[in-house]
Formats: C-alpha cells, structure tokens, sequence
C-alpha cells in the first residue's frame, strides 16, 4: 500500500522529466536557426544564403488541412514584403515527393520551396505539429514561433514580419 504512492510519484517524475527534456529540444525565441540544406524544385536550398533577411520558415505537409490555407497567405506575404526584405521558405516533411508535388500542383507556391522526407530540419527545430512556423530575423536568430495556422491568426503573423521589417503604418 506504501508502495503505490512512491510508484505514482515516480511516474510523475519521469513524466516530468520526459517533457522537459522533449521540450530543451524545441527552437526558441532569441536562439538562433539550425542551419540546413535541402533540395528544392529550383535546387538547394541553404538557410544560410538567406542571411541578411528576414525568414518566413514553414513546416508543411500535404495531407494538412491548414497548411492548405496558409499557402495563399504564404504568396501573399511574400508578394507584399518580398521587396522590402521578407523570404518565404517552406519546408515539406512528406516521404513521397509525389504527395508534395500533387499538393503544389493544386495549390502552388510563389515562394521558396524545399524537400525534407528524412525529417531531419523539423528534429532540429523541435517541430511537433503542421504547420509550424519560424520568423527569423537578419542575424539568423528565431523571432517567433507559431504553431498552426487559422484565418484569425493572419493579422497577428503579418503583424510579426512588419515589425521584423521595420514597417510602420
């Protein structure tokens, strides 16, 4: 009987434990972004030849719904503040290229796109759902990190690369 408290306690504390250690994983704010390089419809893609810009970094996949909205958000985005400094960059997690060229066949990207099928980019960056976004500044460091995507969350993003860009209105 004695026992059963220390055994639930135990569990809590490796359950703890667990999430803490899962979460030390996750890209924060102020840290700076993992390097990668990955190939592209266009050829690789470097974050490092980004440098002195702002990054708009998405994590996507075909089979998510919202990723399908955020898309023409996306283009929109990179049409407005491209000029002024902004790079859209999205990175497919799918396995099959396939899934991920039928995906940009009926929804397409006037952004940058790039291939991670072995997952390696979204481990770094402690990706745990779709789509997961990043804004990173000119230095390279992370800005802000954002978890799905809904129409109420657009002024609020954009709002995000204004000020990393230094727009007033």
């Amino acid at each position: 009987m004695r026992q059963r408290p220390r055994l639930l306690r135990d569990i809590a504390s490796l359950s703890l434990t667990g999430l803490l250690t899962c979460s030390a994983f996750a890209i924060e704010v102020g840290q700076p972004a993992p390097a990668f390089e990955l190939p592209g419809p266009q050829g690789s893609v470097q974050l490092a030849a980004y440098k002195g810009k702002t990054v708009y970094l998405d994590f996507w996949a075909s089979w998510c719904g919202p990723c399908k909205q955020s898309f023409p958000w996306m283009n929109d985005m990179q049409k407005r503040y491209g000029a002024k400094g902004l790079r859209v960059v999205g990175v497919n997690l799918d396995q099959k290229p396939e899934d991920a060229r039928a995906f940009l066949a009926a929804t397409p990207a006037q952004f940058d796109i790039a291939f991670d099928s072995a997952g390696q980019a979204p481990k770094q960056y402690g990706v745990k759902g779709m789509p997961t976004s990043m804004l990173i500044g000119p230095d390279g460091k992370v800005l802000m990190v954002h978890q799905g995507f809904k129409a109420e969350n657009r002024d609020e993003l954009e709002a995000q690369i204004k000020q990393a860009l230094h727009i007033k209105e």
